[in-house]
């Protein structure tokens, strides 16, 4: 199915995460003292919200268009945002810095640094240009991107040509007109009430999204309720959209991650309800694997290499009632046949593990002179993959004694295998799992790549 890409429009900080253990309480003030470990950077706002576009199978391509100013934090946002195509608007004042510090998983404090990212400057053909044929998505963080009045007749020419998503904000510009769906929280979108002089009832959200709609002459409007789900008010029509989760965790990032999801759902021509379903139970998923932090980490930093590294995050995908898909083989030369396949396999469940044969274990299999990439860059490519959730290395000849311990609900192997024919189907029926074999794309395989390799050269 064909897709359009996304352009997010909006206000850019930079995040760090200072991660650290608390066992005793300052002397002299009754606060905890934090022993730090580590300090992880990452984007936040808008650039946040690109990330996640980007990781998501349904996004082709993602575009971010946002002030970023000339300064050290900027330049780490520049880099931290290398693998997006970034259009920068001229920025007065520096970098926004959120700054929380952490221990045992919860957030203590949270330290803000930096002016408002008010565009300087702004070019209207340029910003034209970038939002031009695709789905746009504007992530407004309260920094005066989009009150920027250049910016705002880029965004209202968008909401005449095409689908813009708002995720708003209280210190934000209102919603321009047309907008395809507004994504407010139920906070926010009581603010927005008192704003506009309409009744506001918190325990009417529903009522309170049909009033907004109009007030926005949006398409649509989906009002968050955290645990309870949303409420979509679309024309004359409102329903209520259970979240399905069953435990709470970190919900930094919950919005952010319903209005990207509505966006690649929206790039694929998929109706406002079928998009808001979809974008509530991504939230639920998002929250219960850990939220911004859990997000941060599996983009930034070296994920684990055992099943015992993913053990809660398998747990609690588990206990939101997901499904665990498991792959595995050696992925010695990632081609696109690699690529169709783990979509395929992550489209039959919520999270996909892909078990890794280990250095010793391809040799053993294929013999010498392989694998032509070391396990750590072949893991790289997986984790790079938006389709792939984790990755484990085994060093046996099969993935049974991997498998017994992860045990997941669909176990999926690629080509002309029949199901009597593994020898771990009868371990992954013995705990009621399902074996599923996905075709491979004809004319693709290691094997072909190497040798026409051999024959170049």
């Amino acid at each position: 199915m064909h897709a359009d890409p996304v352009a997010v429009v909006g206000d850019v900080v930079l995040d760090r995460d200072l991660e650290g253990t608390s066992t005793r309480l300052c002397p002299d003030a009754p606060v905890p003292v934090v022993d730090a470990d580590h300090t992880r950077v990452s984007p936040g706002g808008a650039g946040l919200a690109a990330l996640m576009c980007a990781r998501i199978d349904r996004v082709p391509r993602v575009r971010l268009v946002a002030p970023l100013a000339d300064d050290a934090a900027g330049e780490t946002l520049r880099s931290e945002l290398a693998d997006i195509d970034v259009r920068a608007l001229g920025h007065e004042g520096g970098t926004r810095t959120k700054t929380r510090i952490r221990a045992g998983g919860q957030t203590l404090l949270r330290v803000d640094d930096g002016g408002p990212a008010t565009p300087r400057d702004v070019d209207p053909a340029g910003l034209a240009d970038a939002l031009a044929g695709a789905v746009v998505l504007v992530s407004d963080y309260g920094a005066g991107t989009t009150r920027d009045p250049a910016v705002r007749a880029g965004l209202e020419q968008a909401a005449r040509d095409g689908d813009v998503i708002w995720d708003p904000h209280p210190r934000g510009g209102p919603p321009v007109p047309g907008c395809a769906v507004v994504t407010p929280n139920l906070a926010e979108a009581l603010d927005a009430a008192g704003a506009l002089g309409l009744d506001a009832d918190p325990e009417r959200p529903g009522d309170l999204a049909r009033a907004l709609r109009r007030a926005w002459e949006a398409r649509a409007v989906v009002v968050t309720v955290g645990s309870e789900g949303a409420w979509l008010a679309e024309g004359d029509d409102l329903r209520q959209i259970p979240s399905g989760g069953r435990e709470a965790g970190d919900p930094c990032g919950a919005g952010d991650r319903v209005a990207a999801s509505i966006a690649a759902s929206l790039s694929r021509r998929e109706s406002a309800a079928t998009a808001a379903a979809r974008a509530v139970a991504d939230a639920s998923r998002w929250v219960a694997e850990g939220g911004a932090a859990g997000f941060r980490g599996r983009g930034n930093q070296p994920a684990p290499s055992t099943l015992d590294g993913f053990a809660h995050r398998i747990a609690r995908t588990r206990e939101a009632g997901g499904v665990i898909v498991a792959t595995g083989g050696c992925f010695d030369v990632l081609h696109a046949g690699h690529a169709q396949y783990l979509r395929a396999a992550r489209e039959l469940g919520d999270l996909l593990v892909v078990l890794l044969n280990s250095d010793t274990s391809v040799r053993r299999l294929k013999g010498p002179g392989r694998p032509v990439n070391p396990v750590a860059d072949r893991r790289a490519l997986l984790e790079a993959l938006a389709s792939v959730d984790a990755v484990v290395v085994f060093d046996e000849d099969d993935p049974r004694e991997a498998l017994d311990t992860l045990r997941p609900d669909v176990w999926v192997k690629g080509g002309d295998y029949r199901v009597a024919d593994l020898p771990e189907a009868p371990l992954v029926h013995s705990w009621g799992g399902r074996v599923e074999i996905l075709p491979l794309l004809s004319g693709r395989s290691t094997t072909s790549i190497l040798d026409r390799i051999s024959d170049a050269g």
